[in-house]
């Protein structure tokens, strides 16, 4: 079976004034279809080097990324944001909502970008926000939701492409804890429907909602396992 993500020997050099920097210095992974997959490591560790990699945010120094069997190298600017904007659905911890837009617009923004027609892409944001439950709140602006509704429309967001892969960086950071286990759960439902989702994590309680965890160190893999005792929704470590 062909991966989502295959990554082989990549590097991620940055020049820091008239130092150099490896990010990255040898990463071979893959990713396949239906997977959930958490990436942990500590602060500059490259963990976040590598998010930005396979979310095609940066491009490596060196080595090979195919995202879906395309070779990621080839592309330009032109094709590296379509497939941002179609096939990798964002998922970030400050939420990066409009504040002037109500949930149904900030989902469907995607899909503007992607010059769907308003009614399309109006019936498929209200089924975004139809799977994260917020369907009585999809009127409601960013300030009269609360941190896990603003987390919800984000998650939603990201859904509306029916991308490839959600990449959710830190999305339980700026939630109480209560918060961030039901939105650990909306993730658990997600990968119980189907999504390939990517976590990107410092937290161990988190990490461990995934059934696998890859360790960055040093911009190498330390450790690539699978999850024995996963935390299921309902079940509190």
């Amino acid at each position: 079976m062909q991966p989502v993500i295959n990554i082989k020997n990549i590097k991620k050099t940055y020049i820091m004034g008239m130092v150099e920097v490896n990010a990255l210095v040898d990463v071979t992974i893959q990713i396949q279809k239906n997977e959930y997959v958490a990436i942990m490591g500590p602060s500059g560790s490259g963990k976040s080097t590598l998010m930005n990699v396979i979310g095609c945010l940066d491009t490596p120094t060196s080595g090979l990324y195919e995202f879906n069997g395309v070779n990621v190298g080839d592309m330009n600017d032109n094709e590296l944001a379509k497939i941002r904007n179609r096939d990798i659905g964002f998922v970030f911890q400050t939420f990066n909502l409009l504040a002037r837009s109500d949930a149904l617009h900030n989902v469907e923004l995607p899909l503007i970008y992607s010059g769907m027609k308003k009614a399309d892409r109006k019936a498929r944001a209200e089924e975004a926000l139809g799977h994260v439950r917020l369907e009585d709140r999809m009127h409601h602006k960013p300030n009269e939701l609360s941190g896990g509704q603003r987390q919800r429309v984000a998650i939603a967001r990201a859904l509306v492409t029916n991308p490839s892969i959600i990449l959710a960086d830190e999305p339980t950071g700026n939630l109480d804890s209560k918060t961030g286990v039901e939105i650990m759960g909306l993730f658990n439902d997600l990968h119980a429907q189907g999504n390939t989702i990517i976590l990107v994590t410092h937290e161990e309680d988190i990490a461990r909602h995934a059934h696998r965890i890859i360790r960055v160190r040093d911009g190498l893999i330390e450790n690539d396992h699978i999850v024995e005792n996963r935390v299921l929704p309902g079940i509190h470590s």
